[in-house]
C-alpha cells in the first residue's frame, strides 16, 4: 500500500499511527502541509501518485486544498474533501445534520449584532456562541444574558475579519457535566467515551476526564447517520460529539474530521490506531480489486 500522511505536526496520535504502520511493514511518506508544493496543471500519472492520503493536518484551509488536489489525481483520501469542508464549518455541519434529520441542538446564524440579539432572545439564555471554524473549545462562550452577548458582539465587530461576520448561536443544553464522543471509522462506530468536567466545556484538551462507554444500538445508529450526513462513508474517519438531553435523547453537537484519540484507547479498550490502519488497508485493497 502506498500511503501519504499529511500533517501539521507529529502529535501523539500521528506517532501512534506511524508506529502501527511500521509494525505492519507499511511505509508512510510524511508530507508537512506547510512544505507541500502541488503542480495543479501537471497531467496525471498514476505511478507517481499515492494510493491513500491520510489527512492529519490541523489547518482546515490547507487540508481542504491539498486533499482536493490529491483527489483530482485519483488518490483515496481520508477524509474526502467534502467531509473536511463540511466538518470544518459548524454552520455547514448543522445544515447537513438538519437536512438528514439527525437531531441536533437548536442553532441560529445571525449576520449583525441586532440579528444576534434577537436570535438569542428567542433561543433563551444562557446561550452558547461559537466560531464557525475552530476546535478544542477555543472562542466558545456561554453567555448568561443580553449584556454579556452585547459585550462579546462589540469585541467581534471591533476585531473584524470574515470569521466574525457570521454569528453562530446555539441553545445551551443541560448536559450534567458530561458529554459523549464516539469514533466512527468507515461508517462503523468502533468506540465511545464519556467526557466529564466540572467546567461546562468538557473537551479533554481543556482538562475533561475520559471514561469508556459501551456503544449501544441507539448510539451507533445516530453516529452512523451523522457520518452519512456530512458526506462520510467507507472513506471516513470521524469523531462525533453528542449531548444527552433529558427530553429529546441524544443530540449531535459536532462532527470532527481530524479526530484526537490518545485519551480514548486505554479508556475504551479499543486499539483505535490499529482500527484506522485496518481501514486504510481495506480501502487500498478494495481499490486495487476495482482497478
Amino acid at each position: 500500500m502506498r500511503l501519504t500522511l499529511l500533517h501539521t505536526r507529529i502529535r501523539t496520535e500521528e506517532r501512534l499511527l506511524l508506529d502501527e504502520l511500521e509494525r505492519r511493514g507499511i511505509a508512510a511518506e510524511l508530507v508537512h502541509a506547510d512544505e507541500a508544493v502541488l503542480d495543479l496543471t501537471e497531467s496525471f500519472d498514476a505511478r507517481n501518485e499515492p494510493h491513500v492520503l491520510l489527512d492529519r493536518c490541523l489547518s482546515h484551509t490547507k487540508a481542504l486544498a491539498i486533499v482536493r488536489a490529491f483527489e483530482s489525481r485519483g488518490a483515496i483520501c481520508m477524509n474526502p474533501s467534502k467531509v473536511t469542508r463540511t466538518c470544518g464549518d459548524k454552520l455547514l455541519t448543522t445544515l447537513a445534520l438538519t437536512d438528514a434529520d439527525v437531531p441536533t441542538p437548536r442553532t441560529v446564524a445571525a449576520f449583525s449584532a441586532d440579528g444576534a440579539i434577537q436570535a438569542a432572545d428567542e433561543l433563551g439564555y444562557p446561550v452558547v456562541i461559537k466560531p464557525c471554524t475552530g476546535s478544542w473549545g477555543r472562542m466558545v462562550g456561554r453567555l448568561s444574558d443580553r449584556d454579556a452577548l452585547e459585550a462579546v458582539l462589540e469585541h467581534k465587530l471591533a476585531l473584524g475579519g470574515p470569521q466574525h461576520g457570521v454569528i453562530y448561536l446555539q441553545e445551551m443544553i443541560n448536559k450534567r457535566e458530561r458529554d459523549i464522543r464516539a469514533f466512527v471509522v468507515g461508517g462503523r462506530t468502533i468506540a465511545a467515551i464519556v467526557r466529564h468536567s466540572e467546567h461546562w466545556i468538557t473537551n479533554t484538551a481543556r482538562g475533561g476526564r475520559a471514561e469508556g462507554l459501551p456503544v449501544s444500538a441507539e448510539l451507533d445508529d445516530i453516529c452512523r447517520r451523522a457520518s452519512n450526513a456530512v458526506g462520510g462513508g467507507e472513506h471516513s474517519l470521524l469523531a462525533v460529539d453528542l449531548f444527552e438531553d433529558p427530553d429529546r435523547g441524544l443530540l449531535v453537537c459536532e462532527v470532527n474530521s481530524t479526530m484526537e484519540f490518545r485519551n480514548s484507547i486505554e479508556t475504551t479498550g479499543v486499539d483505535i490506531p490499529a482500527r484506522i490502519v485496518d481501514h486504510l488497508v481495506e480501502a487500498a485493497n478494495a481499490s486495487a480489486v476495482v482497478a
